[in-house]
């Protein structure tokens, strides 16, 4: 049988963006692998005087503002900050003009946890100060497909858009997707990738109360990620978002 005109159809990356623990950017990011650079560190978004794990992989020296103004950023979550951040520089990166087939380019990002950062917080002005003051902006920026929404209304991608939620999968699923997508024909490009912003109390208290993290090497960060380790004991939470076109 002869084969047919989807089986034949290439799908490339043509735009890479990234915002890592390790740097802002692709090539900073690429450089600090090279180097052999740690993204491992204390964990300064949260108090953690009284968790058992306190190393995380942080993006340092992140502002939001240098990526959309200060009215947007109060309504989104971190983890679509970070995501809105990675797929600039992707379609940047790639130099695709979106608005020429905005109908045929769509966004799907990856997000297994979504805007935890937000619950908590929401979460204590509920249980201090009342439901009435909880902010209407809660849900749409604590679900998790807000990372593939925002980017498609700031890029004005109007193609498919959603998002895939497998765990720590979550990125490389929406990828693998999108790639299918494009294969059978409802979209010609797609941004796609994964993003995530976990680290907080309830997300380390959480991870930790499952056995999962890392503790024994708070004084020594550096060293707490060594999975394949006999001296192993957990992972280590960390944050960032890289996207493709």
């Amino acid at each position: 049988m002869a084969a047919s005109a989807q089986t034949e159809r290439r799908v490339v990356i043509t735009g890479i963006g990234m915002v890592t623990p390790v740097g802002i950017g692709r090539e900073t990011t690429w450089a600090a692998l090279l180097n052999g650079e740690n993204g491992i560190g204390p964990v300064t978004l949260c108090d953690t005087t009284d968790l058992a794990s306190r190393v995380a992989g942080e993006v340092t020296d992140f502002d939001p503002l240098d990526f959309i103004d200060r009215k947007q950023a109060r309504r989104m979550d971190r983890f679509t900050q970070l995501a809105l951040a990675a797929s600039g520089e992707a379609i940047e990166h790639a130099g695709i003009d979106i608005g020429a087939r905005a109908d045929e380019i769509g966004c799907m990002i990856g997000c297994g946890i979504g805007g935890i950062q937000t619950l908590e917080e929401q979460f204590k002005i509920l249980f201090e100060r009342g439901p009435s003051r909880i902010s209407p902006f809660l849900v749409p920026a604590f679900i998790s497909d807000m990372a593939a929404g925002q980017v498609s209304i700031r890029y004005g991608a109007r193609g498919p858009s959603y998002n895939t939620v497998s765990a720590c999968a979550s990125g490389a699923d929406a990828i693998g997707t999108s790639f299918e997508v494009i294969k059978r024909g409802d979209a010609v490009a797609m941004i796609t990738g994964g993003a995530e912003a976990g680290v907080s109390r309830m997300g380390l208290a959480s991870f930790h109360a499952s056995r999962a993290l890392s503790t024994s090497y708070n004084d020594d960060p550096e060293h707490a990620t060594r999975p394949f380790d006999v001296d192993r004991d957990g992972f280590v939470l960390a944050e960032g978002a890289a996207t493709l076109i």
